[in-house]
Formats: structure tokens, C-alpha cells, sequence
């Protein structure tokens, strides 16, 4: 076999290849909906069954740590996310804008996912800073948030209401609408 002939072969496998590759991608993005709940399905809900937040620390910008029980008996938004994870970017505008609007109802806990080495806590700051956010930023630095509730992927959402219980979640970004819904549900479940 010649090397024009090995090339061409090489370049037909590899277009087929990325002929179904696309065909794959385009198949499953039709059918994900990335507003899946995280936790609690909704039978669950419906039968009041919901599951307690486990609590776990994490820091705020003064190094100081912030638990999840300091905020028992107030509803609370928790997001995890990254600054190099584009849908948590393209969802923040959105928790800020909500922000404004129910931070004195409502306790945002925005859990940036600080490895130390992707993300750092000063890429996550000037990330907050680049963009005018003003919500509060806490940093997952030991990861203890992320694995009690086994985040897997970023952005992730819970809601939980007043007593410590979890409503509903999602996993991946979220519009204000879906914020805005989330948040009403917990105000409601006092």
C-alpha cells in the first residue's frame, strides 16, 4: 500500500469518525434537558419525603468557615460552580440580578469548586470582580461541600427550604426563571 493510499484511508476513517461524533452529539443534546432535579424527584416531593441538606464547611473571602447549619431556619440557594465552566458563567447574571432582588429573604451560598489548581480562590474572586457580581463567594478549598453532595458536574443547585430540607436541585445552568421558581418553593416550605 502506497503512502498516498495509507493518507487517504486515515483521513476517510477520521471524517467518518467525526461524522459520528456529530451525529452522536446532535442525537443526545435533543433529548438532554439540563434542568434535570439534582435531588428529590418529584414523586418524592409530593409525598413530603424530603431528604435533610447534610451539612459541610466551607470558607468565605476572610478565610473565616461558613457552615451550612449557620443558616437553619432561612431558606437557602446553594450553588456550586467554577470560573473556567462556561454554563456557570452564562447562569451568574442571572443569580446576581435574583440576588438583588431576595437577599433579605433568601441566603445565596455561591460555592466556588477551589481545587488549588484549576481554580483558584484569587481566579474566582477576579472572576466575581471582572463581572460587577456582587453576591457573596464562598470557596470550596477542601471539597468537603462538593463530595457530601456528590457534585459531579458544575453549575449544580439545591434549594433548600427554612427547616434544612432540600426541595428540589439541578445540574447544569439554570435561567432566572427556574432561580426564580426554586426560590419560591423553598419560601414556601417553611
Amino acid at each position: 500500500m502506497t503512502k498516498q493510499t495509507k493518507t487517504i484511508i486515515v483521513v476517510f476513517v477520521f471524517a467518518a469518525f467525526l461524522a459520528i461524533v456529530y451525529w452522536g452529539y446532535s442525537a443526545l443534546s435533543q433529548t438532554f434537558n439540563p434542568q434535570t432535579p439534582a435531588a428529590n424527584s418529584s414523586d418524592s416531593a409530593q409525598t413530603n419525603e424530603l431528604q435533610t441538606a447534610p451539612d459541610f464547611t466551607v470558607f468565605d473571602q476572610a478565610g473565616n468557615p461558613v457552615k451550612l447549619s449557620d443558616f437553619v431556619g432561612k431558606p437557602v440557594v446553594l450553588n456550586f460552580w467554577a470560573s473556567w465552566c462556561p454554563p456557570c458563567k452564562s447562569e451568574m447574571p442571572h443569580f446576581n440580578t435574583v440576588y438583588h432582588d431576595q437577599k433579605d429573604e433568601v441566603v445565596f451560598l455561591m460555592i466556588d469548586q477551589t481545587d488549588g489548581q484549576r481554580e483558584t480562590k484569587a481566579k474566582g474572586l477576579q472572576y466575581v470582580a471582572d463581572q460587577g457580581f456582587d453576591f457573596p463567594v464562598y470557596f470550596d478549598t477542601e471539597l468537603e461541600g462538593s463530595t457530601t453532595y456528590g457534585v459531579s458536574s458544575i453549575p449544580t443547585t439545591l434549594f433548600i427550604n427554612p427547616a434544612g430540607k432540600i426541595v428540589s436541585g439541578y445540574r447544569g445552568a439554570i435561567d432566572e426563571a427556574t432561580l426564580r421558581s426554586g426560590i419560591e418553593a423553598i419560601k414556601k416550605n417553611d
